[in-house]
């Protein structure tokens, strides 16, 4: 049974996060006294006066500066090793960019495990995936207002490959509908992730097919008085999962509370807790233990919706020999994913977790030969070493998105990745992914109303007791500088926290 206990950074479909630009306005008071003074401080000792000020002193920092030639302008504990949180994204994201190219696209096949005759499929339907993620509804680029930028609907893939196999003349299928995930590794979970997440879309388990962020979307509201159950639904509802409604209408001055629990192998679920009468409705967001399976009950809908009857049940393997052969034959269907470059948006952007993690098994599988985390992670420290040249003690990851306690690195070496990159020739497939402060992304609605709003290009981390932002401001100048701030062992929460690490940007940003 899992029980909800927090929801990181980077909630998902437009979720809010907290506005940080009040605190912001405090900690910036602290230099902001002295106005004709500042531009005649260094940057040194401007960033010291704030790390050694009350209220950031009792915290672990670690806070890198280059400008554009690699010259270090400040540090302080630049080679320590910090928990990263999704900091650790960027180095998938430069990983894959660099070693698999912004333009590579993942197939996904519909294979026939048995004859076809007079429009009978006599066996097996097995939807293959290659590891693409973008099965959701999400955006894919920065400018959202682009023709096909943005999906609404994660079903439309399988409507594409179901009208191909009607397109052939199917109209039966006597065996099976299943889910083939073997292009990956069996292995689902991250093995240190904490169980407590597992319920949660932000620990997705990780296979070669995704729908819907293998996640279930949970509506949830007040009944019409109080005392009368909330309201919960899921979608999509394919009719499988069981949603026990456990919740109870309270008064309008109540405060929302929602517990979400699963047994029963994910097909189970309860939500219990108090729904404040006249409040808008929530959504959460619900992992799917099996997403092969749920791939495959996905394409199934869309096979009944194209009038193809299918006599068999609904299944998932992990196992690369069980459908070897059909696979070795043409595909009935076939559909190629957005290029990779676009997948980088989610990643960096609102920061989604699954789909770093299904890109690092994807370097995995196409540079090392096993599309695991082991070799997922071999080959991007392979690249960090011996491409971008990082000491091989100061980066450490164990996942791809970061949700692991274990992954360490220095700001050093996130500052020392992001000058490499600067220094490609596709730094802009890389730069247009990552937020913008005051605009898009986790940092929309931070620095707003300060000299760096719009300036700043960075990737947030977050996760219980460790904060980071990485990235790039635009000097008023024109210049442009690099920077790493890792905090960690610290209580104050990312509402407390970003507003410290926003103050020491905006000096960064100074002239």
């Amino acid at each position: 049974m899992f029980i909800h206990a927090w929801t990181p950074e980077g909630r998902r479909r437009g979720g809010g996060t907290v506005r940080t630009g009040t605190l912001l306005a405090a900690f910036l008071c602290l230099t902001a006294s002295l106005p004709d003074r500042l531009p005649a401080q260094s940057l040194q000792r401007r960033l010291d006066r704030l790390l050694d000020a009350p209220g950031f002193d009792r915290h672990h920092w670690g806070v890198v500066v280059l400008d554009t030639t690699g010259r270090i302008l400040f540090e302080r504990n630049a080679t320590r090793l910090f928990v990263p949180a999704s900091n650790t994204k960027l180095l998938v994201a430069a990983a894959a960019a660099a070693l698999l190219g912004p333009d590579l696209r993942v197939k996904t096949g519909v294979y026939a495990a048995g004859p076809v005759s007079d429009g009978v499929l006599q066996g097996d339907l097995v939807l293959y995936g290659r590891g693409d993620p973008t099965w959701s509804r999400r955006c894919f680029a920065a400018d959202t207002t682009r023709e096909g930028a943005c999906e609404r609907d994660p079903m439309r893939p399988l409507r594409d490959l179901a009208a191909q196999i009607r397109g052939r003349g199917i109209r039966t299928i006597t065996g099976q509908v299943v889910g083939d995930g073997s292009w990956f590794e069996p292995v689902l979970v991250h093995r240190t992730w904490e169980q407590g997440d597992l319920l949660w879309w932000y620990a997705a388990p990780v296979s070669a097919l995704a729908f819907n962020d293998n996640s279930l979307d949970v509506g949830w509201g007040p009944g019409d008085e109080v005392g009368a159950p909330g309201r919960v639904s899921i979608t999509p509802d394919f009719g499988e999962v069981m949603l026990e409604n456990r919740t109870r209408t309270v008064g309008p001055d109540s405060g929302f509370a929602l517990d979400v629990g699963g047994d029963h192998g994910g097909l189970r679920l309860w939500a219990a807790g108090r729904m404040p009468l006249g409040r808008s409705d929530r959504t959460s967001y619900v992992a799917i233990p099996d997403p092969n399976w749920y791939a495959a009950r996905a394409l199934r809908a869309a096979l009944t919706e194209a009038r193809i009857a299918v006599l068999g049940g609904t299944a998932s393997t992990t196992d690369s020999l069980r459908y070897a052969a059909a696979r070795a034959s043409a595909p009935l269907a076939e559909i190629e994913s957005r290029p990779i470059r676009e997948w980088l948006v989610p990643i960096l952007g609102p920061s989604q977790n699954l789909f770093a993690e299904m890109l690092l098994k994807q370097i995995g599988r196409r540079v090392a030969g096993e599309g695991s985390w082991a070799k997922g992670i071999e080959a991007e420290r392979r690249f960090l070493i011996d491409s971008v040249g990082l000491d091989s003690t100061q980066v450490a990851p164990q996942d791809g998105s970061g949700l692991s306690h274990v992954n360490v690195a220095s700001p050093l070496a996130f500052a020392k990745l992001l000058l490499w990159m600067r220094r490609r020739p596709g730094f802009q497939v890389f730069a247009d992914a990552l937020p913008l402060a005051g605009r898009s992304g986790t940092i929309r609605t931070r620095m707003t109303a300060t000299p760096v709003e719009g300036r700043v290009f960075a990737k947030t981390g977050a996760i219980f007791r460790a904060n980071a932002l990485s990235g790039y401001v635009t000097l008023p100048d024109g210049g442009t500088r690099i920077f790493s701030i890792l905090a960690n062992n610290h209580d104050l929460g990312g509402a407390g926290m970003n507003p410290q690490i926003d103050s020491l940007v905006v000096e960064i940003g100074r002239r």
